[in-house]
């Protein structure tokens, strides 16, 4: 009989139709719960703004929708991926963990406690914690220590070599404040080596932009129409991947994790730009393939004058989705 995986997890960007695909080829049996009562852009925006403002969403969300999947399954594992639309409290985690005693419960932070602080609250309930962020397993000793990962589709792009690109590089992405900045910013300085530009920042409302634009010093003269308001589909954001040389990254102020195009990167076997210092760190890192932008560029390192350089396969291998969900499931 299979396993069955109860995930709870963002719509952010359709990984967690990755997720469920992985972990049925893995044999496993997976509902899915959105972590959110709304994926509308204002819902989304507001609760980004202050949890408070949905509470009542919230609950009647959980109340009508979630507790009747939970009551109606016998789950051995919840797993649980924190982000930054997470809106369910320590309370209804409780409830979940009183109707589903005997289930391995599993947290997966995808952001940094610094923009997640309320997720701590849910810590009491798990029997594992997981987090892509060094630096907060450093800080809290329950913290597994587990980067993101890339899918089979990367993996693809990654085993056929490619001699033309339409794009010299790219970014898609949601524009949070240091991130436009710093994106933008590159983005300008290598117009000249790199010219052949995509360019692709995601508001997800209005109203998001003016919170920033009243709030943020990075958006002081930015413009609502240097935005994009709607989300490019996945085959879209994989079309302009393939087609790139190098892509552009930025995490968002307050994080140190890799974002998952960092790992996506690695996975197509891609050139990357990324102004994460912490990146150095990684078993992967190699001057020849990624290079860490500090404000300016020295157009004489090896980054923009050899071409990617392979890693070794089982260095490789061990970022593949297969592997971070073996890991949580297994260990």
């Amino acid at each position: 009989m299979k396993e069955k995986i109860l995930l709870i997890a963002p719509l952010f960007f359709g990984y967690y139709l990755d997720i469920i695909e992985q972990a049925e080829k893995d044999g496993y049996e997976v509902t899915y719960i959105c972590d959110a009562p709304s994926d509308s852009n204002l819902s989304k925006a507001v609760g980004r703004i202050n949890k408070r403002l949905i509470k009542s969403s919230a609950e009647k969300y959980f109340n009508n929708k979630v507790l009747p999947v939970v009551k109606d399954g016998s789950f051995q594992k919840v797993l649980i991926v924190g982000g930054m639309t997470f809106s369910f409290t320590a309370e209804m985690i409780k409830e979940i963990k009183h109707c589903l005693p005997n289930a391995v419960f599993i947290l997966y932070q995808w952001d940094s406690e610094k923009n997640l602080p309320y997720s701590t609250k849910i810590h009491p309930y798990m029997d594992k914690l997981f987090s892509f962020d060094r630096y907060d397993c450093r800080r809290v000793d329950n913290y597994r220590f587990l980067p993101l990962f890339y899918t089979e589709i990367y993996q693809e792009i990654g085993k056929k070599q490619q001699n033309k690109y339409v794009y010299d590089c790219s970014y898609i992405g949601t524009a949070h404040p240091q991130k436009y900045m710093y994106i933008n910013k590159m983005s300008q300085e290598l117009k000249n080596v790199l010219p052949n530009q995509f360019i692709y920042h995601y508001m997800p409302s209005r109203l998001k932009f003016i919170y920033h634009k009243l709030k943020d010093k990075e958006y002081k003269k930015a413009k609502y129409t240097e935005f994009e308001a709607e989300k490019l589909s996945t085959e879209q954001i994989i079309d302009i991947f393939r087609n790139s040389e190098c892509i552009l990254d930025a995490p968002q102020a307050g994080q140190t994790g890799l974002t998952i195009r960092t790992i996506e990167c690695l996975g197509a076997k891609r050139k990357l730009i990324t102004t994460n210092q912490d990146i150095r760190n990684y078993d992967f890192y190699n001057e020849n393939n990624i290079y860490i932008f500090d404000g300016n560029f020295d157009f004489s390192s090896p980054f923009f004058n050899n071409d990617y350089q392979d890693i070794p396969k089982e260095i490789y291998q061990k970022y593949a989705l297969s592997n971070w969900l073996k890991t949580m499931f297994n260990n």
